[in-house]
């Protein structure tokens, strides 16, 4: 079976990113880094990319230069089982970055990313279509989600 490996370009920070990435998932490694060798296009010796695991999931960060840059068009879900895993991953993903609305934020380099508690996903998923509607419109008026409302909403309080 083959393996899929996101790959993510960035212009020179594929290194930092990846170490900061390994430093907010637990069970995270930096596996290899390579490097541009005199054939270019980048000086020899700068690193060109670098393979690293986070709990678990295989990535591949690419320092390919300036040409392109992360837009909100491809994003990484991180699922939280309680409020203290979406505050800490909140916080920490949003450090540098900007916060945007319904769980969703922009690291430092720029990459989205969505904190969302599972409560928010299995009600979506759920047949109780009143549940569903009542926390999608508690969701649009958040920027970092807060279970507990998100609760209160689902059971149609507040």
């Amino acid at each position: 079976m083959p393996r899929i490996t996101p790959n993510l370009w960035f212009d020179t920070q594929g290194l930092e990113a990846a170490e900061f990435y390994c430093s907010v998932f637990p069970n995270s490694q930096i596996k290899h880094v390579t490097h541009y060798t005199e054939a270019g296009p980048r000086p020899a010796g700068t690193v060109l990319t670098v393979e690293f695991v986070l709990d678990g999931q295989e990535f591949t960060a690419i320092n390919g230069g300036p040409e392109f840059t992360f837009d909100e068009a491809i994003s990484l879900a991180v699922s939280c089982a309680d409020q203290e895993e979406v505050d800490y991953y909140w916080a920490k993903l949003s450090q540098g970055g900007e916060e945007g609305p319904c769980g969703w934020l922009k690291d430092k380099y720029g990459l989205s990313w969505q904190v969302v508690p599972e409560v928010m996903t299995d009600v979506l998923q759920g047949t109780d279509r009143g549940r569903a509607t009542r926390a999608m419109r508690a969701m649009l008026g958040m920027k970092k989600l807060d279970i507990a409302t998100l609760k209160a909403a689902m059971e149609g309080e507040g």
